[in-house]
């Protein structure tokens, strides 16, 4: 028969074993996520409410704008809106304690060249991202679906050492995401990960509340509905979060709710705001128990008979 002091060190021996074999980041070190949009204020519409509820754990996230804005506004442009337009995003990763970074590529004019590809490199290499989010390739907007393209292009090349030398590369492949948007071709969106931001949606209208140029001056004007926009800071966030057309906040009805049944249950009748997102083809294909360690924001799994 076994002694138990030998017991004892056998078990802490294979537990020795088996962490040496796992990532630092399977060992609840927390999960690191970079979000890129083309304009200072896309990441915060299309994955804020994920954001403040990964900082909330005191996981580390960074959004990253590869323009500077500083074509978005009916009356101001140039250098003086770019200082805006960069004032506003890190405001607003303040709010909920994100890093917010403004690359300085201008507006409307963003090309998928293998320099700016390489920033995006750079950017991911750099944070050691788990998780990277982008827009799909298609979009009414030419920076939208570019920056959609330079993130495709460079979510295999982050593992490439021989490539951005001046950064070391990753040693395993990120998830790479999609936001969620309405466009249908060539495909529509695929809702593979739903994540209720019930608890945060406070914190998401702070964010767009801090990008003052867009929620209550550009999009408004472009929407011809300049004058709707309340004037009172406090009611202007209430606008923001139950007045605005279109509206900021994605519902947990409709198309979404078999993804949201399928890892909340019966909690997600209950849910009333969503973000979703598409994995895509082209990073580290995650297994079920990967993509609840990567949003460990779900109920536990429960086994059915």
């Amino acid at each position: 028969m076994l002694s138990r002091s030998w017991l004892m060190w056998l078990a802490c021996a294979i537990g020795a074993l088996w962490f040496s074999g796992v990532p630092a980041r399977a060992q609840n070190q927390g999960v690191r996520v970079i979000a890129f949009g083309a304009h200072p204020d896309d990441c915060d519409l299309g994955a804020g409410g994920l954001a403040a509820k990964y900082a909330a754990l005191g996981y580390k996230v960074k959004f990253v704008s590869l323009t500077n804005g500083d074509a978005g506004h009916q009356s101001q442009y140039g250098e003086e809106l770019a200082r805006r337009r960069r004032a506003e995003a890190q405001e607003a990763g303040r709010r909920i304690g994100i890093e917010y970074e403004v690359l300085d590529n201008h507006d409307g004019k963003l090309l998928p060249t293998l320099e700016v590809r390489e920033q995006v490199i750079r950017e991911i290499r750099q944070w050691k991202a788990d998780v990277v989010i982008a827009p799909r390739p298609n979009d009414y907007h030419p920076d939208h679906r570019y920056t959609g393209v330079l993130v495709q292009d460079a979510s295999y090349m982050v593992i490439v050492p021989s490539l951005v030398r001046d950064t070391p590369a990753l040693k395993r492949n990120p998830v790479f995401l999609y936001y969620s948007d309405r466009f249908m071709r060539p495909q529509a969106f695929r809702p593979d990960v739903v994540v209720s931001i019930d608890d945060v949606v406070e914190k998401k209208i702070d964010m767009l509340d801090a990008h003052v140029s867009q929620f209550y001056e550009w999009l408004p004007w472009t929407e011809g509905a300049l004058e709707q926009v309340p004037k009172d800071p406090a009611e202007r966030k209430k606008w923001l979060l139950e007045g605005r057309k279109p509206p900021v906040l994605k519902s947990a009805k409709g198309d979404w709710a078999e993804p949201l049944e399928k890892r909340y249950g019966a909690q997600a009748s209950k849910i009333k705001y969503v973000e979703a997102f598409e994995i895509t083809e082209y990073g580290s294909q995650p297994s079920e128990e990967e993509i609840r360690r990567l949003f460990p924001f779900f109920p536990p799994m429960v086994s059915r008979p």
